[in-house]
């Protein structure tokens, strides 16, 4: 009788971030790797919490929590938020394979650069790359203290809204949607790139995890082989609004996971406590996987 394969069930991200995995599952693998990778759940599914407020009511967030995912993908301050925040444990097992840009769109002509922000609300997502990214961004050029953020919701929200220009002129987006903006119109008031983390529950163990990377930086080779051949999941997200080759990869690419390492931890830590967005919780030793 064949050996039954470990299973590690992840919790969509946008595929924007989960392309590794979504062409890992597509190619086999994961399974070639010795593990039973599986969604827990829908990208129809995930798109029905987006806009939670209480972080740990998303379906990434409750799927790992209650037990029905191992793994999940998010921004690496969020990745640490969550761990404290949640009662289950968990780890950052690496900083994963995509690294997208976060960017600032406008099609007001009178916000031109960053500092046109100072005092003037942009819409976000709270506690996730978007909101991070909008501090760190705005943070030097107009100063803590006249950086004003707003909850909007999940990209497609924030997109509509831009469209509008009410309730706030400026949001920040990632791919496939800041392409669109650009497509229609809008203008990139700052930019930046980051890298997120995937989190791994103390179930997962420590070989399950490196064959779950070594599958995913599999998945990287090929996706840079021929990026426009995987496109369209990224693209999906827009509803036809953007085809597969209006997409290029001048805010998203992917690179092989890398492990966290400890004293980038203890930087991106002190930062999110500088802005309060730390419980202080998080322990070096247990965060970081080794």
């Amino acid at each position: 009788m064949p050996q039954e394969l470990p299973v590690i069930r992840i919790a969509p991200n946008a595929p924007t971030f989960d392309l590794p995995v979504l062409v890992g599952l597509e190619k086999g693998f994961f399974n070639e790797a010795g593990i039973d990778v599986r969604y827990s759940a829908r990208y129809e599914d995930k798109e029905k919490t987006l806009t939670e407020r209480e972080v740990l009511s998303r379906l990434k967030e409750s799927h790992f929590e209650c037990g029905s995912a191992d793994t999940f993908t998010l921004c690496e301050w969020g990745g640490i938020d969550r761990i404290e925040r949640g009662s289950r444990g968990g780890r950052i097992g690496a900083l994963r394979a995509a690294i997208t840009a976060q960017a600032i769109l406008s099609f007001d002509e009178t916000l031109q650069e960053p500092s046109d922000l100072s005092g003037v609300p942009v819409g976000i997502n709270d506690y996730t790359g978007s909101h991070y990214t909008t501090l760190l961004m705005l943070e030097g050029a107009v100063g803590r203290d006249k950086i004003v953020t707003q909850h909007i919701g999940a990209p497609p929200v924030r997109m509509e809204i831009l469209r509008k220009g009410s309730p706030v002129r400026a949001v920040t987006l990632m791919e496939p949607f800041i392409s669109l903006a650009l497509k229609e119109g809008a203008h990139i008031l700052a930019l930046t790139f980051y890298r997120g983390a995937d989190v791994f529950s103390p179930d997962v163990t420590a070989e399950q995890g490196f064959r779950y990377l070594q599958a995913v930086n599999r998945a990287v080779d090929l996706i840079n082989s021929d990026f426009g051949r995987y496109a369209h999941h990224i693209v999906e997200a827009t509803n036809g609004r953007l085809a597969p080759e209006e997409l290029t990869q001048n805010f998203i690419r992917y690179g092989h996971a890398q492990l966290y390492d400890p004293e980038r931890f203890t930087r991106t830590h002190a930062w999110m406590e500088s802005w309060g967005l730390s419980r202080g919780r998080s322990d070096r030793a247990a965060t970081v996987a080794r």
